[in-house]
């Protein structure tokens, strides 16, 4: 599995996530909920030490490695995400080609593909430098640190204030998978998919730093 690793900004910082952080992320989640229609938040403590259990399940499975943000000037937490679906593709695959099948990552072979989402931040957070610093650090240690070729970023597809987000990151939109998971409030949901590639970084990159210069 990977190893945990904080990612240090300035306006926020990417901790390891553990069960130490309930109460406050429990905190964070209560402050307005009213932007979660379509997002997994947990509204109890007890929901949010399983939310957690879960992220760690992921992580000990070598598939996501989950965190805590962490808002510098206050201290406080004010959200989380994570990235999941690590994959590590090797050439030449040992199955045919065309079939996406990877390995679980780990220190020495770092994820080719990741996503980055799970994300949602308290109300006060919302509309600031605070998600435009957390893609920053994440898709900086992706690509410059993992080496990863592919970053992909999804969310319900009727969640247009969620699309537009990951727009301003500077993804691609790819489209919609139909009927692709179950909704965090019942049904089934269409996702729409965005991506960036290893040779848009540089580009995505600027975008993000000139919009955190912007405020």
């Amino acid at each position: 599995m990977l190893t945990p690793v904080t990612l240090q900004g300035e306006i926020i910082r990417l901790e390891p996530m553990t069960i130490q952080h309930a109460d406050e992320l429990y905190t964070a989640a209560m402050e307005d909920r009213s932007t979660f229609s379509y997002t997994n938040v947990p509204a109890s403590v007890e929901e949010a030490q399983a939310y957690i259990q879960g992220a760690l399940s992921g992580w000990e499975a070598g598939r996501m490695l989950p965190f805590v943000v962490r808002h510098m000037a206050t201290d406080r937490i004010i959200g989380a995400t994570r990235f999941l679906d690590l994959e590590v593709f090797t050439w030449p695959p040992p199955w045919p080609p065309g079939v996406a099948k990877g390995i679980s990552p780990s220190d020495e072979n770092p994820p080719t593909v990741a996503e980055i989402g799970s994300t949602w931040y308290a109300a006060s957070a919302q509309r600031t430098g605070v998600n435009t610093e957390c893609k920053l650090l994440m898709l900086t240690y992706a690509f410059e640190v993992w080496g990863s070729v592919r970053v992909t970023l999804k969310t319900d597809a009727r969640n247009m204030r969620s699309r537009q987000a990951i727009e301003r990151v500077g993804a691609l939109y790819e489209g919609v998978r139909r009927a692709h998971v179950p909704a965090s409030h019942g049904g089934i949901r269409d996702t729409a998919y965005f991506s960036i590639l290893a040779e848009e970084w540089q580009a995505v990159q600027s975008n993000l730093l000139e919009r955190l210069q912007r405020g």
